[in-house]
């Protein structure tokens, strides 16, 4: 409960909802116990009296009953009818929902068809007709309100549960000889609670409005019976000449609903698993930095240059370590492959570089970022603009998810280049089809008119190569650009990209997990693991003789031509908890090599020989496993 409130306080609005929803609830249970007037006793001779006048805090209405006390009773009436006609609603709409979706076939024709029946009538209609049949009175208009907000739940449980029903944990359960009830409660039912809860929350407002106008129309509570509904409807005769009988019961219609409703949509983001983490809130343009730590120069021979780069993910109690203190330095013309299995930090140092780790939940905890005399890291987000696309350029991995889906390539082309360079639309336009033309794109004029969806991922990647081109940069950062790809078609990328490097000495961060990429590519190679660099050095160096035990057991899961049979040793174990911090190596659980004393400290990452650096205290070219070989 606690961790909920937490996630629903992320949300402002959410939590204003929460607290004045809060306040009016502990003022109604405590209503009975407090100094009030009897809002029922009539004295005509106090009849409109003003607010704030002697005895009448809020003034008294046309038969001069205390309108406070009115007001305190009514609201405890108002809120304990609409939460009961919410609750009515959803437990047999959903219970409806949940058996037509789970059975199908004729129930489910017969359960929907009679809820197509009651949607077909406007509610408010039906609500009318449900009270005109059992008469006025304020438990009447809660079963016209509960009923006519069945089909909602019915409606929405149902398509939730068509979705669970067929996947494979509800098959497995039918396969163990589990009966419909057991199924029911124990799978499918846990599954669709939050879907009941959201569309509780975001009723409950809606409801008693609707009991409010029902008792507004004199069909809901009887005289002297006071709700907040009757309250108005008893004052719209006076409400010229003493607007102030309207207005507070008004009023704290108002506040019921914008605090249920703000806090439904509260519950709604906490319980969708994409929010919590803050993944879709609106994003900062640059990833947050919270570090006040000096930086380091930058080497005079470096394109670029990182120095104990950090980040992390907030997640309210808990910090990922995605990126642990990044050394690195990328050479001019250079073509420097990052590598390492999933969730090692190959993207996320690619993404800090430019600050486009999405905020929140990411951090910049430290570290600089140096180039062309800046550090990236502390520069203004104006700066940064004239940076990113420009001068350093990003090759996402998935272009179709970074391509907009409504805009022709030209548009986008167009777009991204007239964001750094003052020509015009033609000269633009000319050089989007010079760029399609040397990405290998045929028909680049019919391309330029196309959007993404009408091209194959190979068109879409040489697309995205040619945008990173488009300002003519300094550096590409290319993110797994082969990934998706078939065999031939990342042959003729990775020779694309080779060419166009040359071509225009340009300087490349490849980031890949499969070895035969950067063997073809990259110039050097950094080694990653659990955030944190374990080896570097020229591509020759890391193939042929591999110092780290965690080189060398990527390199042994790498199929080779001419091996035969020969097995494929998987690393045991899993990568240490990112949320923790570390204690020695990293990679020491899951080393063969590894000693007490790789758990004492941490490990540096030392330099071994020319141009070379690895972190790890048994390295030695003489027993490090070679590829194809077993781990000793």
């Amino acid at each position: 409960m606690i961790a909920l409130i937490r996630l629903i306080a992320r949300n402002r609005l959410a939590l204003v909802g929460l607290v004045v929803l809060t306040a009016l609830v502990l003022i109604s249970i405590i209503t009975p116990l407090l100094p009030l007037a009897d809002p029922d006793v009539i004295d005509t001779a106090k009849r409109f009296r003003r607010p704030f006048s002697e005895g009448a805090l809020l003034g008294t209405d046309h038969l001069g009953r205390d309108l406070l006390s009115r007001l305190l009773w009514g609201t405890r009436l108002s809120l304990l009818v609409g939460f009961s006609a919410a609750m009515i609603a959803a437990t047999i709409g959903a219970s409806m929902g949940i058996v037509a979706g789970y059975f199908g076939g004729l129930t489910d024709n017969i359960i929907m068809r009679s809820v197509d029946t009651l949607m077909g009538f406007p509610y408010i209609l039906l609500a009318l007709a449900i009270v005109a049949v059992l008469g006025p009175g304020l438990f009447n208009a809660l079963i016209a309100v509960a009923a006519v907000n069945i089909p909602f739940f019915a409606r929405n449980i149902r398509g939730v549960t068509v979705t669970i029903v067929h996947l494979e944990y509800v098959d497995a359960a039918r396969l163990n000889g589990r009966n419909h009830l057991s199924i029911i409660v124990g799978e499918v039912l846990p599954n669709v609670i939050p879907t009941i809860v959201v569309a509780v929350s975001t009723t409950v407002g809606w409801m008693i409005l609707e009991t409010a106008g029902l008792s507004f129309l004199g069909l809901g509570s009887q005289p002297p019976q006071a709700d907040l509904g009757s309250m108005l409807g008893e004052a719209r005769a006076a409400l010229i000449t003493s607007p102030h009988t309207s207005f507070v019961p008004g009023v704290m219609i108002l506040l019921i609903v914008m605090g249920v409703n703000l806090l439904g949509d509260g519950i709604r983001d906490a319980l969708d698993p994409r929010l919590k983490s803050g993944a879709l809130s609106r994003p900062q343009p640059a990833t947050k930095v919270a570090r006040v730590d000096a930086t380091a120069r930058q080497a005079p021979d470096a394109a670029l240059e990182l120095a104990g780069l950090s980040t992390v993910f907030d997640l309210g109690p808990r910090q990922l370590n995605a990126v642990r203190h990044i050394d690195l330095h990328l050479q001019k013309g250079e073509c420097l492959g990052i590598i390492g299995e999933s969730g090692s930090g190959k993207s996320v140092t690619a993404l800090s570089i430019l600050r486009l780790v999405a905020s929140p939940p990411g951090i910049i905890k430290g570290g600089s970022v140096h180039f062309a005399g800046d550090d990236l890291i502390r520069v203004p987000q104006k700066r940064l603009r004239q940076v990113r696309g420009n001068r350093i350029s990003y090759i996402f991995q998935d272009p179709l998810t970074t391509l907009h889906p409504l805009l022709t390539v030209g548009t986008q082309l167009l777009e991204a280049i007239k964001a750094h360079q003052r020509i015009t639309t033609q000269e633009a336009r000319e050089l989007a089809l010079t760029l399609l033309t040397q990405v290998r794109i045929p028909d680049p004029q019919r391309v330029f008119s196309s959007h993404p969806h009408q091209l194959s991922g190979g068109m879409r990647q040489r697309i995205g190569i040619a945008m990173a081109l488009c300002n003519d940069p300094d550096i590409i950062i290319a993110d797994e650009p082969t990934t998706a790809l078939d065999v031939t078609v990342q042959a003729q990328i990775l020779a694309l990209i080779d060419d166009l490097r040359r071509a225009r000495g340009l300087s490349v961060i490849f980031i890949t997990h499969d070895f035969s990429v950067v063997s073809q590519l990259c110039d050097r190679i950094a080694v990653m693991y659990a955030g944190e660099l374990v080896e570097l050095g020229t591509t020759e160096q890391i193939i042929d003789q591999p110092l780290h035990p965690y080189t060398a057991r990527l390199m042994q899961c790498v199929p080779q031509l001419g091996e035969g049979k020969r097995r494929l040793n998987a690393i045991p174990g899993l990568p240490p908890r990112a949320d923790e911090p570390l204690v020695g190596c990293a990679f020491a659980d899951r080393c063969d090599r590894a000693s007490e004393a790789c758990l004492e400290k941490p490990i540096a990452l030392e330099p071994a020989g020319s141009s070379r650096t690895v972190r790890c205290i048994h390295q030695s070219k003489d027993t490090a496993p070679r590829p194809g070989e077993a781990a000793a």
